[in-house]
């Protein structure tokens, strides 16, 4: 799905405003066309109905952001042993196979329905997050043939230089909210 359509746009969107579309979707509906024909208008508001639906649930399943801060801080807590750990636990328990690698470049490879992610996470507390692991990243997946790519970061914040290389080359960076939910899954 294109990241500036209509349902990306929906569904990153607080859930009630898909339903305040669609509801205005059947008002004009019903208002610019004849009796006969104004259900028919109004059905066309259904996709953006389901978008809001798919986003409550999303937003329901999500951690608060005081579930958030204390699952960071519990990860930046622990030592490198236990945070592999941690992930793998999660990813597993999402139906991936999961491999540790020794590279510089990729700490992990992840298959899950016949498609490699390697995932570079060793980083995970520096205080800034440079572009030059985001190269070595992309180097190895291009290197072993993954089909994407995946950079952890628990704490910092990435430069510029390095958000726009992952936008660019496709790489899926890990932070906050998402990192959070992926390490709650290990618990649950």
């Amino acid at each position: 799905m294109a990241p500036n359509s209509l349902f990306a746009i929906l569904l990153r969107s607080p859930w009630w405003i898909s339903f305040v579309v669609a509801g205005a979707i059947a008002l004009v509906a019903a208002a610019l066309l004849p009796a006969q024909y104004a259900l028919f208008g109004a059905i066309g508001g259904l996709p953006i109905l389901a978008v809001g639906f798919v986003a409550a649930w999303r937003q329901l399943r999500a951690p608060s952001a005081a579930q958030v801060s204390e699952t960071l801080d519990a990860a930046l807590a622990m030592p490198w042993r236990d945070f592999a750990h941690a992930l793998t636990a999660a990813w597993q328990a999402g139906g991936a196979t999961v491999e540790r690698l020794d590279g510089p470049s990729a700490d992990f490879r992840l298959t899950q329905g016949g498609r490699v992610t390697l995932v570079c996470a060793r980083r995970w507390k520096a205080a800034t997050h440079g572009v030059e692991p985001l190269r070595q990243l992309l180097a190895a997946v291009q290197a072993q043939g993954a089909a994407s790519g995946a950079y952890l970061a628990v704490q910092g914040e990435l430069s510029d230089t390095a958000r726009l290389f992952a936008r660019d080359h496709g790489l899926l960076v890990l932070q906050g909210p998402a990192l959070a939910q992926l390490l709650r899954a290990a618990r649950s």
